[in-house]
């Protein structure tokens, strides 16, 4: 999106539009919704502002639930936007900590800043890109404490505040597709000056879940977030922020709410043992936080091999820190006698998971040329050193 784009998408003329365009579903949609409004004589350039847009919604719902249907977006923005129940978390924190007054430097559209003016919140969201700024501005324009300054990160004025949220751009500049940035000085603002602002300050930083954990201060809490099975990022924690005697947590949002486990540091993990009647695989939010030896605790588990992140037990524990799986049986794990069991078996639909061996799970499905009515899931890993293919059945 360019700035006359953005100019066509706020008239009047390109709002009302957009509100009265039908749900998107479909690349059909948008050859039919061209066709008639280019009909009733729009502007080339206003159908393809409004009718990108129409995408985006469609798309954000997935983050944004219901919410999406009256925002705005950028490609890029939709992308490195935090989820709206997250969010939410998020602006909790800063409340529960006492922080009334927050500045949300770089505020790409203005999810997080609107998570917190909607718990009354006094929030000021900071964007350096003036069209996504203006994005942002229009996402919060029905809160009357939030506003919207265009502004480099790095010369806000930060005395009035309170507390302060910081999502460092994690990929290359632009509104459309952009790519991942791997070096941590490259982030804008750098890694570096969110960790000096943080220095004698409540600051919560937004990360990517698989940032170096040397990097980590070791002042901060460091929470890793996973929605419906998926991680999603990290978050760090300093000041008022970050709770007492609490250093590593692992949340964990799915449909029966949010979930999290806590430690003062990385725990121990258990020992390995026996292959038992259960398998978990612990969250990855879980795995990130190092917090494998807290959970086997807690379902009375051990681990299934020295390093690798699959627990067993004998007795069934549910838990929303990990998938479980009924241990069907042991099948051959050279792939030639692997084909027969499963042909054997009549299994066609085949999920493959795996750790610590080196398969790649698509290559070898194909391989495996299967067939038949029967679906299941098999587990490739090592027991005991041990390459070891385990047929077995997912619970929950």
């Amino acid at each position: 999106m360019d700035r006359s784009e953005l100019v066509e998408l706020l008239s009047p003329e390109g709002l009302r539009l957009l509100d009265s365009l039908p749900p998107y579903h479909s690349n059909s949609d948008v050859v039919r919704m061209v066709s008639d409004l280019r009909k009733a004589g729009h502007p080339p350039a206003l159908v393809a502002a409004v009718l990108t847009q129409a995408r985006l919604r469609s798309k954000a719902a997935g983050k944004f639930g219901p919410f999406a249907g009256r925002m705005l977006f950028t490609e890029a923005g939709l992308e490195q936007a935090t989820r709206l129940s997250v969010a939410a978390l998020h602006a909790g924190r800063y409340a529960a900590a006492g922080l009334s007054r927050v500045v949300d430097l770089g505020c790409g559209i203005g999810g997080d800043a609107m998570a917190m003016a909607a718990i009354d919140l006094e929030v000021t969201a900071v964007d350096a890109d003036e069209i996504t700024a203006a994005i942002a501005s229009y996402n919060l324009a029905p809160f009357a404490n939030a506003s919207v300054v265009n502004e480099n990160a790095e010369d806000v004025e930060l005395r009035g505040f309170d507390g302060v949220y910081l999502d460092p751009a994690r990929r290359t500049a632009g509104h459309g597709q952009t790519t991942r940035l791997t070096d941590p000085d490259d982030y804008s603002p750098s890694l570096n000056f969110a960790f000096e602002l943080a220095t004698g300050r409540s600051v919560g930083v937004k990360l990517g879940p698989g940032l170096d954990r040397d990097l980590i201060p070791t002042t901060a809490e460091a929470q890793w977030i996973s929605v419906d099975g998926h991680l999603v990022e990290m978050g760090l924690w300093f000041g008022a922020l970050a709770r007492p005697r609490i250093r590593r947590s692992a949340l964990v949002v799915d449909a029966t709410g949010s979930h999290e486990l806590t430690a003062p540091e990385d725990s121990e993990d258990v020992e390995a043992g026996e292959l038992g009647d259960y398998l978990y695989e612990p969250d990855g939010a879980v795995i990130r936080a190092r917090l494998i030896g807290d959970l086997a605790r807690s379902l009375g588990a051990r681990m299934l091999s020295d390093g690798i992140a699959y627990l067993t037990s004998s007795t069934l524990v549910p838990t929303p820190f990990a998938s479980a799986f009924r241990v069907l049986e042991t099948l051959p794990f050279a792939e030639r006698d692997l084909k027969r069991a499963l042909r054997e078996r009549g299994i066609g639909t085949l999920e493959i998971k795996k750790r610590g061996v080196d398969v790649d799970p698509s290559a070898l499905r194909k391989r495996l040329s299967l067939s038949g009515r029967e679906s299941a899931t098999l587990v490739l890993t090592r027991i005991a050193g041990r390459h070891t293919a385990l047929l077995v059945d997912r619970l929950g």
